[in-house]
């Protein structure tokens, strides 16, 4: 009978609590970092690129442990505003290049559009890259109040130009439809934020707001002859005297730019007495590219792959959430989650009616992630890419691979530079409480984890990095806290033990398809195709389900046109 009695107070304070929340709708920020890898973030383990602030939101909040993204840009960030899987609006191959007259079609109802419905302000700053040959396709005809960044998928940090094909080079940075001329040096990573905290300050906050941060930290910059691809001001490379590796120096340096942007938006929600009433969505919009891959020099370590590619560490996205409203925090979310569901989850908790939303392949993980409950997602599409013939799809815990691109040659492990020992690993993603590793550098002491201690960030930063004490600091720390809720300060680290003699020749998806179970081997080791032809036939047959609902790849040829040289040396929309 008590329990009976205990069932129907929780649900009648769960109903009243979805009632007030429909009268006060929360604040929604969207953080994407670009091209930011599996292990360049501390609360993965990184014992190289210590991240405070982010750390201090993802321990305070939920880990995403079991969480994927599309391969590549232009797809993710289709599937995050439509939740739409890319193989439903024809964003399934590459991603928008220069002057290629296509973007995310106009018949797609997208993130800002649906939240204007239940009274929200909208602003982007930061990466578009969804389309811009013609102003229809550019964010604020699209539901977007505002928009401060740029339209296409790389560009200079601070000059702001960017280079898509020889000779197609020129300014892409805007205020809404309008051109900004005076930003030249100002780094771009700095000049977001900036930019965010004032849209923060100038919120009337009896409005619940909706601010898309797609930063451009840490995609490599323009890759022309005598250009800089990683590119980080002074103060934030020097952080990393240890790194000796200059590439990977400078790209810690763009990382911890990223920290501390994220950190200075944290403080100003807070500032505006906002913070208690948002909702932080950290995402990658892929895995990292890594081993100079695209010119980078991210980690995904130990996942198998890069940025670009359906292996783990092209698909698998660091992230976390964080938010007051999650009825269990500080836990290692092992729950699958795929980017196209946070449309429908954010809406959801944001008293929207889901039959509002267009036909979509996302599924609401809200309650599942904040009670800890089982995810509804049970299968994940990663691609299918029509025109360079490879796919994957995870079903429960088993992966499928079909096809390669790149003729295999980005398909192995790759260790940060300068990374001396085995990896650091979490054992498996099947778990409610992940076992915790953590990786110790013993030949550089400076990196030594051994001591830390579960009383705080800057605590565990200083004593991770004891010479650097005076850097590292998180500056958010008391602002996230959750009540009743003392952090761990423990990173989620994957475990795949050592790789096996056979493990770069075991698969060859070129010539079969492979199988790998993720949950035991999320570094892609064993394949596990010919010992269970039969889970090979079903998954077959279930990507042969999914091929059938593909539309046609939107991809277009470049539209000499578009060339800004007949533009003002300008990035312009060039179709009337």
């Amino acid at each position: 009978m008590l329990g009976s009695l205990m069932f129907l107070w929780t649900g009648c304070c769960l109903l009243e609590g979805f009632s007030a929340l429909q009268q006060k709708r929360p604040h929604i920020i969207i953080i994407v970092a670009d091209d930011l890898g599996w292990d360049d973030v501390s609360f993965h383990g990184s014992n190289q690129i210590p991240t405070p602030n982010l750390d201090d939101l993802a321990y305070n909040g939920i880990i995403l442990n079991n969480y994927y993204v599309s391969p590549i840009c232009t797809p993710s960030r289709s599937a995050l505003m439509t939740a739409r899987h890319p193989i439903h609006t024809g964003l399934q191959h590459s991603v928008i290049v220069g002057s290629q007259p296509y973007g995310l079609g106009l018949n797609e109802t997208i993130m800002p559009q649906y939240f204007k419905k239940l009274g929200y302000t909208t602003h982007i700053i930061g990466k578009w890259h969804l389309g811009f040959f013609a102003k229809e396709y550019t964010p604020t005809f699209r539901g977007f109040d505002s928009f401060f960044g740029y339209w296409l998928g790389a560009e200079d940090y601070l000059d702001h130009k960017a280079l898509a094909q020889p000779d197609y080079y020129g300014l892409d940075f805007r205020r809404n439809m309008e051109l900004v001329t005076n930003a030249t040096g100002q780094y771009s990573t700095e000049l977001f934020a900036e930019e965010a905290v004032k849209v923060i300050q100038e919120h009337d906050t009896s409005k619940p707001l909706l601010l898309y941060l797609p930063y451009q930290a840490v995609h490599s910059a323009n890759l022309g002859p005598g250009m800089k691809p990683l590119e980080a001001p002074n103060k934030y490379v020097s952080r990393f005297p240890y790194i000796q590796d200059k590439n990977r120096r400078i790209f810690a340096g763009m990382v911890s730019a990223l920290d501390d942007a994220v950190g200075n938006v944290t403080k100003a929600l807070y500032s505006k007495g906002m913070l208690s009433e948002s909702i932080i969505l950290f995402t990658t919009d892929n895995g990292g590219p890594a081993a100079g891959f695209d010119g980078n020099y991210a980690s995904n370590w130990p996942l198998r792959g890069v940025k670009a590619t359906l292996w783990e560490g092209g698909v698998r996205g660091t992230g976390f959430l964080w938010s007051h409203l999650l009825a269990k925090p500080g836990r290692i979310a092992t729950q699958s989650v795929h980017i196209c569901d946070w449309l429908p989850s954010l809406y959801y908790i944001s008293g929207g009616n889901m039959s509002d939303l267009q036909e979509n392949d996302g599924k609401n993980v809200w309650d599942a992630l904040s009670q800890d409950s089982e995810s509804p997602r049970k299968e994940t599409l990663h691609n299918i890419d029509p025109k360079e013939h490879h796919a994957a799809l995870r079903v429960g815990n088993l992966k499928l691979i079909v096809g390669d691109n790149y003729g295999g040659k980005w398909d192995g492990w790759y260790k940060p530079e300068e990374f001396s020992g085995e990896s650091h690993y979490v054992k498996g993603d099947q778990n409610d409480s992940p076992e915790i590793h953590v990786h110790v550098d013993s030949n550089n002491p400076a990196l030594n984890f051994s001591s830390v201690q579960s009383n705080g960030a800057v605590q565990h930063m200083m004593q991770a990095f004891p010479y650097s004490k005076h850097v590292f600091k998180s500056e958010i720390s008391h602002l996230v806290a959750m009540p009743n809720y003392t952090p761990r300060y423990k990173p989620a680290i994957i475990t795949c033990g050592p790789r096996p003699a056979n493990a770069s020749t075991n698969c060859q998806p070129s010539k079969e398809p492979c199988l790998f179970d993720i949950s035991v081997d999320p570094c892609e080791y064993d394949n596990l195709a010919a010992s269970r032809p039969g889970d090979v036939k079903v998954l077959m047959m279930r990507l042969q389900q999914y091929n059938a609902t593909a539309v046609p790849i939107r991809n277009k040829p470049v539209d000499p046109a578009g060339n800004p040289k007949y533009h003002g040396d300008a990035w312009v929309p060039w179709i009337k």
